[in-house]
Parts: structure tokens; C-alpha cells; sequence
């Protein structure tokens, strides 16, 4: 890919208000370059907030015209143009901050809406016979996918 001038913005606010209540909140907004050869430049934001009450975390991040969640999207250009995330989770035992691994049980919910730069685009997946996709094409709506996750996360000793 050509050489670009690119720039982003973060900030960072973190606050325990009680000894019971906490929050991690992370903010980011700019313009990004693939690592690979496509050279197309996205403009993307987002952040991610993480609060924790006892027991009892939720961790959320919403994204806009951003990558996936992992390296060869960056790698090949791969956006979604919207991206939202809840993680709801107890912990099993004594809770601690946001730092340290404990056990802990949860349920997670991930939702991407999908157009032309996104994996598993398939805008004519409908149509009986229909020929291979096209990144393209004309009146056919984006699409969108979604995982729903159960988990238990062991932390063996500390």
C-alpha cells in the first residue's frame, strides 16, 4: 500500500467511584490503512466501556466502519461498517479488578451488519440458482450476522 499520512485519537477514563462500582471507558476515532496491498483508507471510531458492580461485569464496545476482530482482517481490508458487542459475566469467588484473571461465567452478544468490504458478504445467497457472489452489486440490501456465546473461564492459581 502507498505511504499516508494517517492519524487517530484515544482517551482513556477510568473511575472507581465506590469500592463496589467501577468503569473503564475507551474512545477512539481517525483513519486507518490496511497492512497489506489494499490500499483503500478507512475513516473509523468506536470505543469500548467495561463496568464493574460486585460481582457483576458488562464489558460493550460499538464500532463504526472498523476491522474485525482479528489480524487478517487488517491484514486484507476487511470492514464491518457497524459492530456492537455486550459481555455480561459474574465471577465465581472474590471479585477483583479489571487486571487480574478469575473464574467467572458469562454470556456474550456480538452483531456486525455486513456490506461489500466484509467477510461473508453474500447479497444473492437468497436467489435458488444463483451465480457466485459479486462484491457489488445494484438493489440488493446489506446483510448482518451474529453470535450468541455461553462461556466459563477457569483461573487456575494466581
Amino acid at each position: 500500500a502507498p505511504a499516508l499520512d494517517l492519524w487517530e485519537v484515544n482517551t482513556r477514563i477510568v473511575s472507581k467511584i465506590n469500592p463496589e462500582l467501577g468503569f473503564i471507558a475507551n474512545l477512539y476515532g481517525g483513519n486507518g490503512q490496511a497492512n497489506g496491498s489494499d490500499a483503500r483508507t478507512i475513516e473509523r471510531f468506536g470505543g469500548d466501556v467495561r463496568v464493574i458492580y460486585k460481582k457483576v461485569k458488562l464489558s460493550t464496545h460499538l464500532k463504526f466502519n472498523d476491522w474485525g476482530p482479528f489480524d487478517y482482517h487488517r491484514d486484507f481490508n476487511l470492514t464491518f461498517p457497524v459492530q456492537l458487542m455486550a459481555d455480561l459475566s459474574t465471577t465465581v469467588g472474590k471479585p477483583d479488578w479489571f487486571i487480574l484473571p478469575s473464574t467467572s461465567i458469562g454470556l456474550q452478544f456480538i452483531w456486525r451488519s455486513l456490506n461489500e468490504f466484509s467477510p461473508r458478504y453474500l447479497p444473492n445467497v437468497a436467489e435458488e440458482f444463483a451465480p457466485a457472489p459479486i462484491l457489488s452489486p445494484v438493489g440488493f440490501p446489506d446483510g448482518h450476522e451474529w453470535e450468541l456465546r455461553t462461556y466459563v473461564r477457569f483461573s487456575v492459581g494466581k
